[in-house]
């Protein structure tokens, strides 16, 4: 069967490549996904698996085998990010600032292509398989929430769940897998500082938020390297700073972006706890206020070692034992996936797409993004396995 999967993927691959331009050609951010919702419940519609709308942008595809249950779910992010694109494609962004520049065109296509495949097979899944499409990954807390509430998880309730991420570090034809965490816990914040403004030949009339918000960023970069021990793994960074109106006038207030990361809970609430008190002491020593919102969260994304073991063993019977890479460090990027896992076992793999032939070399959320659209085999190949192997095993 796992042969007949990859023969499958073989021969849908052309379509994926034609709904991945599709989808890279027209991206939406967050929560406005309006047209790729359209295309991707159009594609189940054509596959005859019955879809439903939710969470605003968001889409379920239901798939029955020869039984009802148990429930194996895919899930697919579908949002795009706020970039303009400068890859200069052929299929490249006709929507004026937006970009698929995380990949996430390559997933939902990989997702629907694994969807012809196991619809092909159908008569063989002793199970049902959920394919979850959801928006708004990029953006914290993300979309996997209202997928959740929604109902995406019950009736009857999914047993396991995978997805896969793109990797531009692993080269095209591997998988990177990791057992437990995997990427890190994010925890955003918002930081208003306010001072005193007026003008700048008279600093001693204020209290200047700009001097108070630098002496901010700069001591917080001790936090990590000073209070966590160096064996974690945390990071704290600034994104973005916002004050001041003119050269000669003395800032009033001063707004900043920022995030908090790590794959240790403990290790995040400390670097949480060493920036408010470093926060409250500046803004102290200078007289200033300070306002500091946290904003939004994703957990630690946590592979269960059991899911782990269906993607393993499918990858190695489809590619080789060589096409799989362990990955020895977690990464920094958060993954509202991880919400999925809270709920039920689950894995995501990396799947490798770096190709200096076709430039597939730049990072995500690089302006310059883009994938080796060959990976799409391997990526539909392994996620259709993994399912076949669970409901295999467990149906």
């Amino acid at each position: 069967m796992l042969e007949k999967i990859r023969d499958l993927a073989e021969n849908y691959y052309r379509r994926m490549v034609e709904l991945r331009r599709y989808f890279h050609a027209r991206p939406e951010t967050a929560f406005e996904e309006i047209e790729t919702s359209k295309k991707i419940k159009a594609e189940l519609s054509l596959l005859k698996i019955k879809s439903s709308s939710h969470a605003k942008t968001g889409v379920l595809g239901v798939l029955q085998g020869t039984k009802e249950k148990p429930v194996c779910a895919l899930r697919s992010d579908i949002d795009a990010l706020p970039i303009h694109e400068k890859t200069g494609l052929p299929f490249r962004s006709k929507n004026n600032g937006r970009m698929h520049a995380c990949g996430h065109d390559m997933h939902m296509a990989m997702v629907l292509g694994a969807a012809m495949i196991l619809r092909d097979i159908k008569s063989e899944l002793k199970g049902t398989v959920r394919f979850i499409f959801q928006p708004a990954e990029e953006v914290p807390p993300g979309g996997a929430i209202e997928m959740i509430k929604a109902g995406a998880m019950k009736n009857p309730p999914v047993k396991m769940i995978f997805a896969l991420h793109n990797d531009p570090n692993i080269r095209t034809g591997k998988i990177g897998v990791r057992d437990d965490v995997m990427m890190a816990e994010v925890l955003d914040f918002n930081l208003t500082v306010r001072g005193r403004g007026g003008h700048g030949a008279r600093p001693h009339d204020t209290i200047d938020s700009i001097v108070v918000a630098s002496q901010i960023i700069d001591a917080a970069q001790a936090i990590v390297s000073r209070q966590i021990n160096p064996s974690a793994q945390a990071v704290l960074t600034i994104g973005t700073i916002e004050g001041g109106s003119a050269r000669n006038i003395i800032a009033g207030e001063v707004f900043m972006r920022g995030t908090i990361r790590g794959t240790d809970p403990k290790s995040v609430q400390k670097v949480k706890k060493g920036l408010e008190q470093m926060i409250t002491g500046i803004t102290n020593a200078y007289g200033a206020k300070y306002n500091l919102e946290y904003v939004a969260n994703y957990p630690a994304l946590k592979n269960n070692p059991a899911a782990n073991r269906f993607i393993i063993e499918t990858a190695h019977k489809l590619y080789g034992k060589k096409s799989v890479t362990y990955l020895e460090n977690p990464g920094l990027g958060g993954e509202d996936f991880a919400r999925y896992l809270q709920y039920v076992p689950g894995a995501m793999f990396r799947l490798g797409v770096r190709n200096k032939k076709v430039g597939a070399v730049h990072q995500w959320h690089s302006d310059m993004f883009n994938v080796d659209e060959e990976a799409m085999k391997i990526g539909s190949a392994v996620l259709a396995g993994a399912v076949y192997n669970f409901l295999e095993q467990k149906g």
